[in-house]
């Protein structure tokens, strides 16, 4: 079993910056990807950002503004995320993929408003 644990969700201004971080239970030599999804009320699952052997992958709308990275020392993903808009308000997911089973964290939520 794969816990994940999510972690630096909050509240921030558009145009502010946050950092989530999502600390694996298991080394993460023997992840073969981690991702961020993200889901908004009312609309379905997507995915934000992911890393699959070092390369790296990011949804459309995060392009240029959301880094993914990972630090295997401490067995954690990182999101760093700038530039805010209010449609980046979701409830933010770490996701895991360990001999082809995926484990996802319990979420953590940004909000970004005035």
């Amino acid at each position: 079993q794969v816990q994940l644990v999510e972690s630096g969700g909050g509240l921030v201004q558009p145009g502010g910056s946050l950092r989530l971080s999502c600390r694996a239970s298991i080394s993460m030599f023997r992840i073969y990807a981690m991702g961020w999804y993200r889901q908004a009320p009312g609309k379905q699952r997507e995915l934000v950002a992911a890393i699959i052997s070092g390369r790296t992958n990011y949804g459309d709308s995060v392009k240029g503004r959301f880094t993914i990275s990972r630090d295997n020392a401490e067995n954690t993903v990182y999101l760093q995320m700038g530039s805010l808009k209010p449609e980046d308000t979701a409830v933010y997911y770490c996701n895991a993929n360990v001999d082809a089973r995926l484990y996802w964290g319990q979420g953590t939520q940004v909000t970004v408003s005035s």
